[in-house]
């Protein structure tokens, strides 16, 4: 597989200084639509939107209903035989909460330094609407695409997709494609443009005890009857070590080491480690110390702790003894575990451990991983180098989740994350932004990925 080192799009970047102006305000009118998927917001509202925009491009358009929100699948084939070019996001934002925290209201965009102020614009309707764009310019300047292509935008992402998996086995015929590319998150803090080519897995845990009928006086039934809290926090002092090690038997068995592309991907990454340090007020990082920053957030597997509740916490003091506890914990899962096994091995620690403390479980995302010598790699940097004039960090996974793994296990397709938005996004809190200069990019590097890809032999 081969593609030309040099590919002419000065007609198309051209096109998109051109209506630079318009684009922005289109994307204004966008990200003004709220689509809460956690509140059932403006779902549905959103999602014809998207189907009449991208019905007005030329694309096959509907809006699929599934058993949550519904999805938004678009197809165009304008070149048989060439690469078919899956482009995924997500139209449902976060809850804006708290509202006092916003400089400006979260959907009433507004401009400020450059930057566009609103909740989803970042996270992730500005990356989308980026490509959605794209289209409309490659189509402007040359009445054709130069690859074949399918979008699609899910409504439920940011309530951890629970439907995707479904909905993509049961689509498949439809979801026919080579590559699925992504537009989300932020690019590396250093601000340069990455291309990202996986993503940790993650399970969400909840905790529960209870060991009396009621709270009771600490004084009168302190060390005669269990406290629910010391239950809890003595189960997690079996499950994670001073060292930073998870405990859980077999926890880790799965895990594999990076390759040697891998490390030197990781080789290549800018850290200011100090930096990050000082900007986050750390005088250290976690156990274990001497474990590299990258390998913790891209091949190591974490545990957290996200909130323990129970008993008293209000001003002053309560002398009680808490009868209920109960604590939320998520899990990162790295490429080749599996949410299933790991969920069945903390049920089985915590049934050893403290057989009466319940383990519920809340959700999860399986990891997902491209190889970093994948035939579309190339392509994708060129194309990238082409729309922003730098050669882009390679990055072997994100920390996050993202439901990339329907796509990579389900269909068997490689997947890749290509950020537009800046490092300081602030998604998912309030003042959520997008620098404009970047949305621009994005519109240049989704047309240069189709030109590109499109362009293989």
């Amino acid at each position: 597989m081969t593609t030309q080192t040099t590919l002419d799009l000065s007609d198309v970047f051209a096109h998109i200084e051109a209506n630079r102006q318009p684009f922005i305000e289109r994307l204004i009118d966008y990200v003004r639509r709220p689509s809460i998927s956690a509140h059932g917001q403006g779902i549905a509202e959103v999602a014809q939107f998207l189907v009449e925009q991208l019905t007005t491009l030329g694309l096959q358009a509907e809006a699929v209903p599934t058993a949550g929100w519904p999805m938004v699948l678009a197809r165009r084939e304008d070149q048989p035989g060439k690469p078919t070019v899956m482009f995924y996001g997500h139209y449902d934002v976060q809850p804006p909460d708290p509202l006092e925290a916003w400089i400006s209201p979260p959907f009433e965009p507004t401009i400020r330094n450059g930057r566009l102020y609103a909740r989803g614009v970042g996270d992730n309707k500005g990356q989308h609407f980026a490509h959605l764009l794209a289209i409309e310019s490659l189509l402007a300047c040359r009445q054709s695409l130069p690859c074949n292509l399918i979008v699609l935008l899910e409504g439920e992402e940011e309530i951890g997709s629970p439907h995707m998996p479904e909905f993509v086995a049961q689509h498949r015929d439809q979801l026919q494609a080579d590559l699925v590319i992504t537009a989300d998150g932020p690019v590396h803090e250093s601000g340069q443009a990455c291309i990202v080519f996986g993503v940790r897995g993650v399970l969400s845990i909840e905790l529960q005890v209870q060991e009396a009928s009621q709270d009771l006086h600490s004084g009168n039934w302190g060390g005669v009857v269990p406290n629910a809290i010391w239950t809890l926090v003595h189960l997690l002092g079996t499950m994670k070590d001073a060292q930073g090690r998870i405990t859980i038997d077999g926890f880790y068995d799965a895990v594999l080491p990076q390759t040697d592309l891998e490390q030197q991907a990781l080789d290549a990454l800018p850290l200011e480690l100090e930096r990050i340090k000082g900007d986050l007020k750390l005088t250290q990082l976690d156990q274990p110390l001497d474990r590299p920053f990258y390998d913790r957030l891209m091949f190591w597997p974490t545990l957290t702790i996200n909130g323990i509740q129970g008993g008293y916490t209000g001003p002053g003091s309560k002398t009680v003894l808490p009868c209920q506890a109960k604590v939320k914990c998520d899990i990162r899962l790295v490429e080749a575990q599996t949410p299933d096994d790991i969920f069945a091995k903390v049920a089985a620690h915590v049934k050893r451990h403290a057989p009466n403390v319940q383990v519920v479980r809340q959700g999860s995302m399986a990891p997902s991983k491209t190889p970093l010598d994948s035939p579309f790699a190339e392509p994708l940097r060129q194309a990238v180098e082409a729309a922003q004039g730098e050669t882009p960090l390679l990055i072997p996974s994100a920390g996050g989740s993202l439901p990339d793994y329907a796509f990579t296990k389900t269909l068997g397709l490689p997947a890749f994350t290509v950020p537009y938005a800046n490092a300081d996004e602030s998604n998912h809190a309030p003042n959520e932004n997008m620098e404009l200069d970047r949305f621009i990019k994005g519109i240049k590097t989704s047309a240069a990925m189709m030109v590109h890809l499109g362009n293989i032999r």
